[in-house]
């Protein structure tokens, strides 16, 4: 069983082209998706917004400025956009010649963390610290990630099915970036990698026994990897007993579930959450539970749907893309987004242990908020080139052949 699909689907999809297409610069002027911008950039407002409410007491209490950490969400906020609309301008089929050096540079930033030359912060060596600016490598490991698998994959074609080739080469990059997440740590974003990968084998046509065998040693990997650390492990069992560690290690989801519990249908009002004073970190990985609180069902129902909606506008850019290698970049940015706003809502509401991954767009902290920026802005700029043509111009489905030369083989595979 592959997700291999026949040449005449992939025509009919506009899903294939040959991975050195040259950029082009009237598709690539093209309209942009307006629902996806849309959302992105509500998201990103609506994220300003919540990240006042829900840092104000910590702000006054620690740095004596009810605005400060607005301030700085203000200011990632305006950058972001700037990065997002100006990438969605850029050609994706540029980022060739930068994969490599991004994939270089991603994995040196993340070596640097674990060797010591990174900023501590609640138990983990999670940033390197540039002056007052703080990066986060393990947030731009997952884009890094998305753009090499899209352009090697879509470089082997056919290839991809076998062990060798399409297989062990790809799980051996991601097993190097998981490893150094993980000597953090950064168990969620080694969890975010492994599912990315598997993704996008599995869309490129690579064997589903290949993935199957890599997911049960993933399990066995990441349930040696709770039993092996002492720390993971009492973290878990607390998670499965809240109400006995409610004072300790369960403590912040414990006070993640009071807030959902709080807010009800409609919430209790928008900056009228009492939780901020209870619930540690509520700006950061924990402010679903504000918004839950404050903006009740009804706002987490709205958000969830949000998500939804910007993975599926993801999919369907994807699909239309021109390319193999616009294709995969968009699946694995939609599975981008789609898993850190899952896993995050289901740790908010301690479906799952606590695993320190942001609310994409949301959550305080410049390293996320760029790097989904950079990502939706190349999104975007996928989805400029996969409209409909306008009447009079060639489409894929009946493709304009000269009398004097013959019809390209539509299996022909491109180097």
């Amino acid at each position: 069983m592959q997700l291999s699909l026949p040449a005449n689907v992939k025509k009919r999809l506009n899903f294939a082209a040959p991975l050195d297409a040259t950029p082009d610069a009237q598709r690539a002027a093209g309209p942009m998706d307006p629902v996806m911008a849309a959302i992105v950039v509500a998201l990103v407002g609506f994220g300003v917004v919540m990240v006042y409410s829900a840092s104000t007491v910590e702000a006054t209490v620690q740095h004596h400025d009810p605005q400060f950490f607005l301030k700085r969400q203000v200011a990632y906020a305006i950058a972001s956009l700037v990065l997002l609309f100006g990438l969605s301008r850029v050609d994706y089929h540029r980022l060739y010649k930068l994969t490599y050096p991004v994939l270089f540079t991603t994995g040196a930033l993340l070596l640097a963390c674990v060797v010591g030359l990174g900023h501590s912060g609640g138990g983990a060596t999670r940033w390197l610290a540039l002056g007052p600016i703080h990066i986060q490598p393990a947030e731009m490991a997952k884009l890094a990630l998305v753009l090499w698998l899209a352009y090697s994959l879509a470089k082997k074609a056919e290839r991809v099915k076998t062990f060798t080739v399409g297989f062990l080469p790809h799980l051996l990059v991601a097993g190097l970036f998981m490893l150094l997440c993980m000597k953090q740590p950064d168990f969620g974003s080694a969890i975010v990698l492994l599912l990315l990968t598997f993704t996008l084998l599995f869309v490129a046509g690579a064997k589903v026994g290949y993935i199957m065998g890599a997911s049960i040693l993933g399990v066995v990997f990441g349930v040696a990897a709770i039993g092996m650390k002492e720390y993971r492990y009492k973290r878990y069992l607390a998670w499965l007993d809240m109400d006995a560690h409610k004072q300790d290690l369960a403590y912040q989801p414990f006070q993640s579930v009071m807030s959902f519990g709080s807010g009800g249908p409609w919430g209790v009002g928008l900056g009228r959450g009492l939780q901020t004073l209870y619930l540690p970190e509520a700006h950061t990985d924990f402010v679903a539970a504000i918004i839950g609180e404050e903006l009740g069902f009804v706002g987490i129902l709205s958000l969830s749907c949000a998500y939804l909606l910007l993975v599926v506008r993801g999919i369907r850019a994807a699909l239309r893309a021109p390319d193999d290698y616009g294709s995969y970049m968009a699946f694995g940015i939609a599975t981008m987004f789609g898993v850190q706003a899952l896993v995050n809502l289901c740790v908010a509401l301690s479906l799952l242990p606590t695993k320190g991954l942001t609310l994409p767009f949301v959550s305080f902290g410049g390293s996320s908020l760029l790097v989904n920026a950079a990502a939706a802005g190349i999104l975007l700029s996928i989805s400029r080139q996969g409209d409909p043509p306008k009447p009079g111009e060639e489409t894929p489905e009946t493709p304009a052949v000269s009398e004097a030369a013959p019809a390209q083989d539509e299996d022909e595979v491109h180097p």
